[in-house]
């Protein structure tokens, strides 16, 4: 097998449904980074039980986006999951104010963009910022090569990403989604792995 390297980045990936990891099980992922060193993303379709309007009394900001307020957060999976993570559509077009000054984003190639830094979250407080967003508690990881190898065993489809299916699907629709846009129906898919 050649060592050449995929690159997922912008990429959702779609738990298969015999995944044994309950953490992943019914997860749809989109990854921010993938490199020869891991790979990073956030799950987009499991809310937590925190109100957007609650996780900003934690840090001390009032939320005046009432389009916002009773959005969930979102578990993004299960490394640092005290940290927040804002995954919002790219700035910088229609002379945004501010676009593109975030401290800490990280500008997904031919996608969307991903900021750890709490100035988004005061831009947002003041009624500003990125108009869709989906803010998650944690990321998922992997170590090198740790991502390419669950592909192989069959853990996961992958496909180019689509930010619709973040912002402007109902969380419980997005698993389906996400494989209606594969052409899947989610009830053909087997839960036993194999290879043809």
């Amino acid at each position: 097998m050649s060592g050449a390297q995929i690159n997922l980045t912008n990429q959702f990936l779609i738990a298969m449904p015999g995944m044994g990891d309950d953490t992943f099980r019914g997860s749809v992922i989109y990854l921010c980074e993938h490199n020869e060193r891991g790979a990073l993303g956030l799950v987009i379709n499991k809310p937590i039980d925190i109100k957007l309007k609650n996780l900003f009394e934690k840090v001390e900001l009032t939320l005046e986006r009432p389009d916002l307020a009773d959005e969930p957060v979102y578990f993004g999976g299960p490394v640092q999951t005290e940290r927040g993570f804002v995954l919002h559509e790219r700035l910088g077009g229609e002379g945004e104010e501010g676009a593109g000054h975030y401290n800490s984003t990280l500008q997904i190639p031919g996608g969307l963009e991903m900021t750890t830094s709490k100035d988004v979250l005061e831009a947002l407080s003041s009624g500003a910022g990125p108009k869709k967003v989906l803010v998650t508690l944690g990321y998922a990881g992997w170590g090198a090569g740790q991502l390419e190898d669950e592909i192989r065993r069959n853990g996961w489809l992958t496909l180019d990403a689509a930010p619709e299916a973040i912002f402007d699907t109902p969380v419980e629709s997005r698993y389906e989604r996400a494989l209606g846009l594969l052409g899947i129906d989610p009830r053909m898919l087997s839960q036993e792995a194999g290879n043809a």
